[in-house]
């Protein structure tokens, strides 16, 4: 099994302190775990996909200018 360090903020590891019964690798471990299985999930449904970048860009756009819109009404 390979290592990680992790950096973390010292109030951050003041409250983790607090339950030294909870094994904070394990949690650690976990998270990482839950995010890959989210990053693989989402490789294999781009993989199917035809959706190009600029695609997303004019989707991206459309979006904006609809938001720009309204609230150009609600603060007109």
């Amino acid at each position: 099994m390979g290592n990680m360090t992790l950096a973390i903020p010292s109030e951050l590891q003041k409250k983790m302190a607090k339950h030294s019964e909870i094994r904070w690798s394990k949690v650690a471990r976990e998270a990482i775990e839950n995010k890959i299985n989210e990053l693989e999930l989402l490789d294999r449904l781009l993989s199917k996909s035809d959706f190009t970048e600029e695609d997303a860009e004019k989707v991206g756009f459309e979006v904006k200018s609809q938001i720009a819109k309204r609230f150009e009404k609600r603060f007109a």
